[in-house]
């Protein structure tokens, strides 16, 4: 499938490079760890990382400065997958690196930079932010939490959100947030399952130029988690109080010791949530230790990022990308939290935001940067963007029209980090690095310690052609465990089923001879709309809620390598009498509601049947692979299905 060299947009300034912590990072490796790797060769750093993953990692962990309580007594006691033992006796607490002063953390320094989309700022010093997050710690002491204890969020990408993890993260407790647009039953099926005993909450918030009063989502809430000992209230939009719930100012009233509860490495530290393909969605357990080596190395290293930057990605409490964006308090970095629409009141919003606020490295999505592209924006004739280095971009590929795009309207000085990785480890697997070229729609490289290759179905490497993303070692930052998952059965599905022993990612992936990488998006069935990954089983449980609905079939038809998002479609087995007018403005209600309004179809469509396999699993992704134009022979096997003729309306679909 070789395309040949595509045009470099980027290459590293020589002046520059050897200023990068990665190059500080390769002298100190030749220096301190004997370690034979030219100056500034990526490729030959990236092998002996992943070729020697102990090393790379002990390095990584003593030269970006982690701070372990207890020292421990290898760097993997077993490199297993799944199964890996990481740092065993090591003991140490993720809030300690985020709030001890240091480099760019000390009193004065700005932490956190808060933009609200209706003119709402506020800047928060390091002093501020240890008072802050003293008072929560104090406050949910008095709550009786402790180490182990689930504090959740549903709440906004604000400062009282950050305060609150870093105070339950401070105490050994464990976090989890959702986005406060999300409907009752998306927060339920994911908090429910943990347990939590104490709910920060927001009265409502900001989007689009309007506000949503969301009290009564948390008064239903308060009903359905019967563990919550407290709801904590944050007077977001400040429209009134809510009954049974603690104030934000009375949680924080009295000041503090900060402390820090040192924790196993592999202890919980936050659970986040897989998309619900097939059932709930699985609560995916990260810990202290893994996340703050992962994310010091990719904020340190590939995007070299430090004290006097300003870091922006925009995200919601509901995207892994939240949990990255606050890392950059890890690497002494200010952060800038954004809350609102982005394209709100028109889409140079966020690159006005860039401008005034002087920020280093812009992180956004794919499909952000294909709407300013189709609007025509040129943000560099306008702004004053000389501050801004490097623009990030994950939640789907970016197209080669997209990465003109940020050359050309937004400067061509700008390195363009595309990077790819997921949830799952809350990182990316490829990325980018300031010693690296970019080149014209492909993801630059694999990051340091991250073994990724592509397989074809038999598990044989391929070179320049498409095939599954796969992992072949061990990284810090995958999952601890899946929540509820004692023996570890679902985990294994999760990933190892396909090739024992090897991580299998999900995304079909091409590898080209210059290791760079161009992703063509899922090779499952997750629903990713506007960068929010949702699953298909959220999906279910919505429509097939409607009792006229007998069955349903959801297909987002975005194409591999596709620029532009392609139709959600849902195929419809309606009851007996029923007609499609009756029950679709209900469906469209309800999804807009209780999934988010990304996840509204384009189009319902009634069919006779959904096709199943003979376990009785729908066949969502040999329907999607028909849809897209594959022979219906390769897509699906007949003999695997209940029903095979439910295909005959799926083909004439892709006919037509």
């Amino acid at each position: 499938m070789s395309t040949g060299t595509p045009d470099v947009l980027w290459t590293p300034d020589p002046d520059t490079v050897e200023q990068t912590a990665i190059a500080e990072f390769t002298r100190w490796v030749r220096a301190h760890r004997g370690v034979d790797v030219p100056e500034y060769d990526y490729a030959a750093l990236h092998a002996w990382s992943v070729r020697d993953i102990e090393g790379f990692w002990s390095a990584a962990a003593e030269f970006l400065g982690v701070r372990f309580h207890d020292a421990p007594s290898a760097t993997l006691g077993s490199s297993s997958m799944p199964g890996a033992e990481w740092f065993p006796g090591a003991t140490l607490n993720y809030a300690e690196h985020a709030l001890t002063p240091g480099p760019g953390r000390e009193d004065g320094d700005v932490a956190i930079v808060f933009i609200r989309e209706d003119g709402i700022e506020r800047i928060i010093t390091h002093a501020e932010l240890r008072d802050l997050v003293g008072r929560a710690r104090a406050g949910l002491v008095r709550l009786g939490i402790g180490r182990g204890d689930r504090v959740v969020a549903l709440a906004p990408n604000s400062p009282e959100t950050l305060v609150m993890f870093l105070a339950a993260a401070s105490l050994g407790a464990v976090w989890s947030s959702c986005s406060p647009d999300f409907g009752v039953r998306a927060v339920h099926d994911r908090f429910a399952q943990i347990e939590p005993s104490v709910l920060l909450a927001v009265d409502g918030y900001v989007y689009g130029g309007k506000r949503y009063d969301i009290r009564s989502t948390v008064s239903a809430l308060q009903r359905q988690l019967p563990t919550l000992r407290a709801t904590v209230l944050v007077p977001y939009l400040g429209d009134g109080d809510l009954e049974q719930t603690l104030p934000w100012a009375q949680l924080t009233a009295e000041p503090g010791p900060l402390e820090f509860e040192p924790v196993p490495f592999d202890h919980p530290l936050w659970v986040l949530y897989s998309s619900g393909t097939t059932g709930l969605p699985k609560g995916i357990v990260h810990g202290h230790g893994g996340i703050v080596l992962e994310h010091m190395k990719a904020l340190r290293l590939q995007c070299d990022l430090g004290p006097g930057e300003r870091f922006f990605w925009f995200t919601t409490t509901g995207w892994m990308m939240w949990n990255f964006l606050i890392g950059g308090l890890l690497v002494g970095s200010s952060i800038v939290l954004f809350d609102g629409n982005p394209g709100h009141p028109d889409l140079a919003a966020l690159w006005r935001l860039a401008a005034a606020q002087r920020v280093s490295f812009f992180g956004t999505s794919a499909p952000f940067i294909q709407a300013c592209l189709k609007a025509g924006l040129r943000p560099r004739e306008e702004l004053d963007l000389s501050g801004l280095r490097a623009i990030g971009s994950t939640g789907a590929p970016l197209s080669p029209e997209g990465f003109r795009w940020i050359g050309d309207a937004v400067g061509a000085h700008i390195q363009i980090c595309s990077v790819s990785g997921g949830t799952d480890l809350c990182a990316a697997f490829v990325a980018a690095a300031p010693t690296v070229p970019v080149w014209l729609g492909e993801i630059s490289c694999a990051a340091l310690g991250a073994a990724v290759v592509s397989y074809d179905e038999k598990g044989h490497e391929l070179i320049d052609e498409v095939g599954e993303l796969v992992v072949t070692k061990p990284m810090p930052s995958m999952p601890v465990s899946f929540w509820n998952d004692p023996d570890g059965t679902r985990l294994r599905e999760a990933y190892f089923d396909e090739f024992p022993g090897v991580w299998r990612h999900g995304d079909w992936v091409r590898l080209t001879p210059r290791g760079s990488y161009v992703i063509y998006g899922r090779s499952d069935s997750t629903l990713n709309r506007g960068g929010v990954r949702m699953g298909t089983a959220d999906f279910y449980a919505v429509v097939e809620g409607f009792e006229q609905v007998a069955d349903s079939l959801v297909i987002d038809t975005t194409e591999l390598g596709a620029r532009d998002e392609g139709a959600l479609l849902c195929f419809l087995v309606l009851a007996p009498g029923v007609a499609l007018e009756d029950v679709e403005p209900g469906l469209r209600k309800a999804l807009r509601s209780e999934l988010s309004p990304r996840h509204v179809p384009d189009r319902f469509v009634v069919v006779d049947a959904i096709p199943r396999t003979l376990n009785g699993k729908k066949c969502e992704v040999p329907v999607k692979k028909i849809l897209a134009g594959v022979a219906p022979d390769k897509a699906v096997s007949r003999g695997a299905l209940q029903n095979p003729d439910a295909l005959a309306p799926f083909l004439d679909l892709a006919r037509s």
